[in-house]
Parts: structure tokens; sequence; C-alpha cells
């Protein structure tokens, strides 16, 4: 059992790197990519503990792409060398979820919910802040019973506190991956919120900008869906990959190594993916 998309407390799981890797030892998995949102920054604490075992580490991340209207997040897998441009780029991301952040606490203001960015910021853990945090933060005040209710009252798309999160460009997103020895992979496609009927042209036309890779396989999607989503990215010559896309008591209905169907995720997945065990260290 694998799994190639996961998240630490170094982004918005309640894990730190450690305990992740620890989790999945327990669970028994072979081999995890880490992949926090626009973040690298819990990598070498991940990688340091994996060393320690026979669990294979991939390090990674999930990068925000500029996209409407729905919402399109890039996955970087094998991030074995990530180079000063990549780092940069990483950087300005990190730049726009602050002013994000604050956009988010000047609503919250409006909407005569006291809170500061202190306040939200010791619950990250001193690292990235993002809504799962702010989703915490109206749970610990009895605003909401749970994150799922403060998504779908408050921090969703649409609603009082949410505030668009500006990303990155595709080409250039793809550029920094494989700049940094990794291949990029299209997460959960369908929250591009495209119609199925358009979804073939828009995945080859990325594929001719340099996609490597689709997640057929998440567990917000029923499992024809990831099926059609194999079966399109295997057309078009593109790697299939799987992952729970997993957080922690953060979003407890995801299982380290469970996708969609609640199906464990293969050895076979990452076997047919040479470019993450051959190009790695």
């Amino acid at each position: 059992m694998i799994d190639l998309h996961t998240h630490s407390s170094a982004s918005d799981g309640s894990l730190s790197p450690t305990q992740l890797i620890e989790h999945a030892r327990g669970e028994g998995l072979s081999a995890l990519a880490l992949t926090d949102h626009d973040t690298i920054a819990g990598i070498a604490e991940a990688q340091k503990q994996a060393e320690h075992g026979t669990l294979r580490f991939i390090p990674g991340v999930e990068i925000e792409i500029t996209w409407e209207p729905g919402e399109f997040h890039l996955l970087g897998l094998g991030i074995y060398r990530p180079s000063a441009v990549f780092l940069e780029a990483l950087a300005e991301l990190a730049q726009l979820r602050e002013l994000r952040n604050r956009k988010i606490i000047e609503r919250m203001r409006a909407c005569s919910i006291k809170a500061s960015y202190e306040d939200i910021s010791s619950l990250s853990g001193g690292h990235s802040i993002g809504r799962p945090h702010f989703a915490s933060f109206l749970v610990k005040q009895g605003i909401v019973k749970n994150q799922e209710q403060a998504f779908a009252q408050y921090l969703g798309k649409g609603k009082p506190l949410y505030v668009p999160k500006e990303g990155m460009k595709f080409r250039r997103a793809v550029d920094i991956i494989q700049d940094a020895g990794g291949i990029a992979v299209l997460a959960h496609p369908l929250s591009l919120y495209v119609a199925w009927g358009r979804l073939p042209d828009l995945v080859k036309d990325l594929k001719d900008q340099g996609l490597n890779g689709i997640e057929a396989w998440h567990p917000t999607a029923k499992v024809r869906s990831c099926k059609r989503l194999e079966e399109l990215g295997k057309s078009l010559g593109l790697y299939i990959t799987a992952g729970s896309d997993f957080h922690g008591e953060n979003r407890p209905d995801r299982r380290l190594g469970v996708t969609a169907g609640k199906a464990q995720i293969d050895e076979a997945v990452l076997e047919a993916i040479p470019a993450l065990w051959e190009d790695g260290p």
C-alpha cells in the first residue's frame, strides 16, 4: 500500500512530518509522498524520519494554479533537487497566502467574529496558515460544530469568509517542478469544475504544455469517475497516480493509503511511474 498525496502540519495537516511518517509505517505503507500546499518546509524532517526504516519517501509539493471557476492544484512529485528558482516561486506563493489570510481576518471582523492573525497562527504551529486553521478557530470558539460546517457556512466558495487565493501560472509551475527533478501531476481533476465533454481537450492541452500525469484516483470522486479519468490519462500517455489527500484530524474521513471507494492504493501505481524510482536518491 502506498500514498502519493498527503499533508503535514507544514501546511494544513494535523500531524507533524515525523508523525506522518510514523503513522504511515503503522498503517503498513511501503511508500509515501508528502505534498504540502505551496511549501516543502516539512520535507527534510519527513525524509530524516523515513531513513530509519524501509518506507520509501517521495518529496513533493501541491501548488495552487490560477484558475476559474473551480480549483486547479498541481502536484509536484519527486522534488529531489529544489532549485533557487523553485524556492523563490514558493516564497512568492507564501506572500500571497499571507495576504489572503489577513483578508479573511478582516472579513471575520466584519462578521463580528473577534480574531487576530496571532490567534490563527497559534493553531498552525508556526507553519503555513490555511483555511482549515480558520475552520479550527471557528470550532474552538463554538461558532460551528465541526470543520465541515465551518466550510459550508463560512469558508467555502461564495461564503462570507471566502477569499480567492492567487496562484501560479501553469507553465511556470510545470517548469519549476521539472527543474527540481519532479513530475507535474494534475491533482483531483474534478475540482476544476470542467464538464466531462470539455475535459479531454483541456487535459490534452495541459499535456502539450508539459503535464506529466493525472491523479485519477482521489477520495472525493466516485469510482466510476476515477476509472473514466484513468482511461483519459492513459489515452494521452500520462502517468496515473492515486492518493488519499490525507490531512489527519483536519479531515478525519480520509485514511492514509486509501482512495476512492475506500480502495487501498497498490504499489503497482508507483511501479508504473519510473520517473519516481529511477531519478530519486
